[in-house]
């Protein structure tokens, strides 16, 4: 098969802003003459997103008009559901040296030359309003909230251009952008896939509601993101040799794609959830696992809030469907993994335990019991913990 998965992306149009090798020197000769605004991280992910088509069907950072709507509404101005405003942020003094209708040299923290930004507008921006809306709280003990407050005080707005798509420094075998993911569906002939996202190491509570999920699709998408994320989150080297471990040993290997998802984590729970749907969907993915606390943080958001989420928009109108799993256990009644909902046990027969809870048992130099983590993952985990305590 060579036809495209058919899941057409978000908004009907797959989005590509990578320059081809004429525009690409056109900019290269103009470079010295522009100025330049220095992305951090994040800002790098969400320019890398948009110009392979992530976040379709935005083409750039967003317009106020487009950034209001979300805020407030979960939507771009013209309708299009959207839940996570995509702004570049830039400080007064360097707004002020920008003009709008002219082009901007965007650089890597490195100082290297990465992107282009046509500047159509800038604007000021309520980040209260952003935090209180967007992650539900005005708490900058909150990571996202806390970007929000540190960014610059002026959002830029336009079109962008990626000079060039750099295989990834880790895992450039994984660097699957949705172009090539539609191919690899179709290829296989898989009409249903189910996508998921975690920034957490893979858990038997993870390949529960994944292979549950595969029961009902042609296909699993594994998708861990490994742009920024928080500094006690597990390094994504780690977490992606884990997945290959689990791939290798307890997978349908046919039925399985493992690729790495650049995009910065926001951790805006139930926002995020519907941020992560539509970004799967633009990959290809017909389906979505949504489970407990998805992208949250702390106790900030409920157990579920991720999932009723996807309930504020009319049946069919992400082009996404969510599949909605509660959180997962090994059961000792019935010694199998399983839910409230499958199993009979009481609450001292359930072993779970929070990413939290593995962290302090591997700096403790325990392994987590074969009931929360296949042994071979168990190990991974506790030889990275090793090496970084000797570091």
């Amino acid at each position: 098969m060579s036809s495209i998965a058919s899941n057409p992306p978000h908004g009907g149009t797959l989005i590509n802003r990578i320059v081809n090798p004429e525009q690409r020197q056109d900019f290269l000769d103009k470079a010295e003459r522009l100025p330049r605004v220095t992305l951090d991280d994040r800002a790098f992910s969400d320019l890398v997103m948009i110009a392979i088509g992530g976040f379709s069907p935005i083409a750039g950072f967003m317009a106020q008009t487009d950034y209001n709507t979300v805020v407030t509404d979960m939507r771009m101005a013209d309708g299009t559901p959207w839940a996570v405003p995509v702004t570049l942020s830039v400080d007064e003094t360097t707004a002020a040296g920008l003009q709008e209708g002219t082009l901007v040299r965007l650089d890597d923290a490195t100082g290297r030359f990465v992107g282009v930004l046509e500047l159509t507008e800038k604007y000021t921006y309520d980040k209260v309003k952003e935090a209180t809306h967007v992650y539900r709280t005005d708490e900058d003990k909150h990571p996202g909230v806390k970007v929000v407050y540190d960014q610059g005080a002026i959002n830029l707005a336009g079109p962008i251009w990626l000079l060039e798509r750099d295989p990834h420094p880790l895992f450039p075998i994984y660097q699957i952008d949705p172009a090539a993911s539609r191919a690899m569906f179709a290829e296989k002939g898989w009409k249903t896939v189910v996508g998921f996202q975690t920034r957490n190491p893979i858990h038997r509570a993870h390949e529960y509601i994944q292979k549950c999920a595969l029961e009902i699709v042609d296909g699993l998408f594994l998708h861990p993101l490994v742009g920024a994320t928080k500094s006690d989150d597990i390094p994504a080297d780690v977490r992606m040799r884990c997945y290959e471990i689990m791939l290798e040993h307890y997978y349908p290997q046919d039925r399985v794609i493992l690729a790495i998802n650049p995009s910065a984590m926001r951790y805006a729970g139930p926002r995020e959830a519907i941020f992560h749907a539509l970004i799967r969907k633009n990959y290809g993915c017909t389906h979505f696992i949504v489970g407990r606390d998805h992208a949250g943080v702390g106790d900030y958001y409920g157990t579920y809030d991720a999932q009723y989420i996807f309930d504020e928009f009319q049946p069919g109108e992400l082009g996404i469907t969510p599949l909605k799993f509660e959180h997962a256990f090994y059961c000792t009644r019935t010694s199998t993994m399983a839910t409230s909902k499958t199993s009979p046990s009481a609450p001292e027969e359930r072993i779970h335990l929070s990413g939290t809870k593995v962290r302090e048992m591997l700096r403790r130099g325990e392994l987590p019991p074969p009931e929360f983590s296949r042994p071979e993952v168990a190990a991974e985990l506790a030889r990275a913990m090793r090496v970084a305590q000797a570091v």
